[in-house]
C-alpha cells in the first residue's frame, strides 16, 4: 500500500523495462504510483509473442544478461523471477567450413577466449593478439585523449590486433556489446563498457559471466511486476499516450495525455526512448539540448528471427556465434538447450542481426531465405530440415546508436526540475543499450525522487 505520510503523486511514463523498475521501486518505497504506457502491454522491447503454427511463446528478441548486471538482478529480485537466469559458462564459435571453438567467458578459458581461439591462428598471432588484449584492458582503464575520435576498428587497428583474433571474437564482441558495426562503432563507447566489466571483475573478485534467460521475457519482467504493483496498488494505465508534463514554479505538476485529460502528478520519472521524447519536456528549461542529444543519438536497427525447423540444428551450445557471417546472422540460440522447451511441433532457434542496415528493408522472405542459405554453410543438417515457422521481427529503432560521434551526448537522469527525472536506457549509465542501463538508470531517478524532502 502507498505511504499515508507522503501525499505526492509519483508518475512514471513509459512502461519498458526502466518504467517498470521505476515503478517497482517507487512501490516498494510505498509510494502512491501511476504508470503511464501508450501501448496496450509491458515490456517495451522486451516481451514475449505468440507463433501460431507451433503453437509457442518465444520473444520478440534474444536477449543475453551478464553476471556484472546487478541492478538488472535486483529488478529480478524485487519480481521474483532471478531463479529464471543460467550462466552456462561459454558458448561456441562456429566457422561455415565446420569448425568451431569453445567460447569460455570464465577463469582462464575466459583468457583463452580473447586470445586465441580462431583455428587458423598460429603461435605469433597467439602472442600478438595477447599483447594487443593487454593493450586494449590499459587503454581501458587510462583511456587515451583522442579514444573519442577512433572508431573501434581503428583502435583494434592501433593495439596491433591480429586479424585472426578479430574475426574470431572481438568484432562480434563490439558488435554485440554496442549493436553496431567495428567501422561504425565508437571506440570511446566500446572502452567505457570494457572499463566497466574490468571493474566490476575485480569488485566482484570474479569475471563477467554471459547468461540468458530460461523462460520467456513476459515471464522475466512483466508478470512479477505486476504482482508487485497488485500488492502495492500501483495504477497501471494502458493506451495512455503521455504528451507533456505540465511545469510550474519548478515543480511537475501533471502529465497531458493525447485524450486531452491531465494526470495529476507531484513527481515524474520519464522513461521513454529518446525517439518518443519529443514534446513531452517542452516545459523543462533545458529541453532544446535534450531533444538535440536525443535526435543526434538516432536509432539502429537489429532484425529477430524465430525460426521453427522440423529437426534439430546441430548446435552444441546455447548460443553460438558465426563467424564470418557477413552480417546475415550474428548469433544463433537454441531455445530447446536454453529453456528446455518440447520440441513435438518443432525445434526453435532464435537467430539475431545486430546492426542490420541493409536487412531491416528486406521482405521476410528475403530476410529467411538469406538467413536459411546462411546456416546451410554452418550446420550440415540444415540442408534436409524444412521451415515450420518463421517470425521476422524488425526493430528499426532497437536502440540508440553508438556510432563515433555520440559520445557525452546521453543526458543524465537528473533535471533542473528536482520532482521529474529522466530514465532509460538511452540516459547516462555506466553500460551501453542494454537492460542493465535501463534498469540502472531506473535506479538512479528513483533515488533523486526518493532523497527529495518530506512535503506535509
Amino acid at each position: 500500500m502507498s505511504d499515508s505520510n507522503d501525499p505526492r503523486r509519483y508518475v512514471v511514463i513509459g512502461g519498458g523495462l526502466a518504467g517498470l523498475a521505476s515503478a517497482v521501486w517507487l512501490a516498494e518505497a510505498g509510494k502512491q504510483v501511476t504508470l503511464l504506457e501508450r501501448r496496450g502491454r509491458l515490456g517495451g522491447r522486451t516481451h514475449a509473442m505468440k507463433a501460431e503454427a507451433a503453437e509457442d511463446l518465444p520473444d520478440n528478441g534474444q536477449h543475453v544478461i551478464a553476471s556484472g548486471y546487478h541492478h538488472l538482478f535486483r529488478y529480478l529480485t524485487s519480481v521474483g523471477t532471478r531463479r529464471f537466469v543460467a550462466f552456462p559458462r561459454g558458448g561456441t564459435l562456429r566457422w561455415p567450413d565446420g569448425r568451431s571453438a569453445t567460447m569460455r567467458t570464465t577463469g582462464l578459458g575466459a583468457w583463452r577466449t580473447l586470445t586465441g581461439p580462431h583455428p587458423d591462428a598460429t603461435a605469433l598471432d597467439r602472442v600478438r593478439t595477447a599483447l594487443a588484449t593487454a593493450r586494449l584492458s590499459q587503454q581501458c582503464l587510462r583511456q587515451p585523449a583522442d579514444l573519442v575520435d577512433l572508431t573501434t576498428a581503428q583502435w583494434f587497428d592501433r593495439v596491433g590486433m591480429p586479424a585472426t583474433a578479430r574475426e574470431a571474437v572481438w568484432d562480434w564482441l563490439a558488435l554485440g556489446i554496442a549493436a553496431e558495426p567495428v567501422h561504425r562503432e565508437s571506440a570511446k563507447v566500446f572502452a567505457d563498457v570494457l572499463a566497466t566489466g574490468i571493474r566490476l571483475g575485480i569488485k566482484d573478485r570474479k569475471g563477467v559471466d554471459i547468461g540468458y534467460p530460461t523462460t520467456d521475457l513476459d515471464t522475466l519482467y512483466v508478470t512479477g511486476a505486476l504482482e508487485v504493483f497488485a500488492r502495492h496498488g500501483v495504477e497501471v494505465r494502458h493506451k495512455a499516450v503521455a504528451r507533456r508534463i505540465h511545469i510550474a514554479d519548478g515543480k511537475v505538476t501533471g502529465v497531458a495525455l493525447a485524450d486531452g485529460s491531465v494526470v495529476p502528478a507531484d513527481a515524474v520519472i520519464c522513461a521513454v526512448p529518446n525517439a518518443n521524447i519529443g514534446g513531452l519536456l517542452d516545459e523543462l528549461p533545458e529541453h532544446p539540448e535534450i531533444y538535440a542529444a536525443a535526435d543526434k543519438l538516432g536509432h539502429t536497427p537489429i532484425v529477430s528471427t524465430n525460426l521453427y525447423l522440423d529437426g534439430p540444428l546441430g548446435t552444441e551450445s546455447e548460443f553460438e556465434a558465426l563467424i564470418g557471417g557477413t552480417g546475415v546472422i550474428d548469433e544463433v540460440f537454441d531455445r530447446q538447450l536454453m529453456t528446455g522447451r518440447s520440441t513435438e511441433r518443432a525445434w526453435l532457434y532464435c537467430l539475431t542481426t545486430s546492426g542490420a542496415y541493409e536487412q531491416i528493408h528486406k521482405s521476410n522472405e528475403e530476410i529467411v531465405d538469406e538467413q536459411l542459405a546462411l546456416l546451410r554453410r554452418y550446420y550440415p543438417a540444415a540442408a534436409a530440415l524444412k521451415v515450420v515457422q518463421a517470425q521476422v521481427i524488425r526493430m528499426p529503432k532497437a536502440t540508440f546508436s553508438q556510432v563515433l560521434g555520440t559520445h557525452g551526448l546521453r543526458p543524465a537522469q537528473r533535471t533542473s526540475v528536482p520532482t521529474l527525472a529522466l530514465a532509460g536506457d538511452w540516459t547516462a549509465t555506466e553500460w551501453s543499450a542494454t537492460m542493465e542501463s535501463a534498469v540502472q538508470s531506473a535506479a538512479r531517478a528513483v533515488d533523486l525522487l526518493l532523497a527529495l524532502p518530506s512535503e506535509s
